[in-house]
């Protein structure tokens, strides 16, 4: 097992990669969606603009990224089984797949978005970015401390950090619109 902290080394890189994919992307759909709201010839150009980026970072960093560290997430159990029989696992195992939902979701967003489909405001998008971090609070919470229950501190305090700035966001934009 001299490679397993290679294994792991790798794991962790591609989690990192997936989620500033992630991060980004949504970003991305909000610049697209405010974009949508110009004026000719700027909108045809921004929207065309960030659909280059949105499907260079989407299949350039983003999808692959979740399937290396999916392969390397299951070449660790293969190696540590005996981590599938602790309770902490089985609550991160419901977040990966939680952080699954998530990208799919961001998948069919990109998806209407490539096809000029607008059904999301960019203020939606600002708030499904947070989705990401509170399930990336969460299982970093659980690995470091191993502990099926203790993570929920961390998430409550992400919960409330996002509370506020989401009331620091509402308040900087009622200030914008009096300008």
């Amino acid at each position: 097992m001299e490679y397993y902290n290679y294994i792991k080394s790798l794991h962790l890189i591609f989690v990192i990669t997936w989620f500033a994919g992630l991060f980004y992307i949504v970003r991305l759909f909000v610049y697209q969606i405010e974009a949508n709201e110009k004026s000719s010839p700027e909108r045809e150009i921004l929207l065309q603009q960030y659909k280059i980026m949105t499907y260079r970072l989407w299949f350039i960093i983003a999808w692959p990224s979740a399937v290396l560290a999916t392969l390397f997430a299951v070449w660790l159990l293969v190696l540590m089984p005996s981590w599938l029989q602790m309770p902490w696992m089985h609550v991160k195992l419901g977040f990966v797949l939680a952080l699954f939902l998530y990208h799919f979701k961001c998948h069919q967003i990109y998806s209407q978005l490539q096809s000029d489909q607008f059904k999301h405001t960019s203020n939606f998008m600002r708030l499904w970015n947070e989705g990401a971090t509170i399930i990336l609070f969460a299982v970093v919470f659980l690995v470091i401390l191993k502990n099926e229950f203790n993570w929920i501190y961390g998430v409550v305090g992400i919960i409330l950090f996002s509370i506020l700035i989401m009331l620091g966001f509402k308040f900087y934009k009622r200030i914008r619109e009096k300008k």
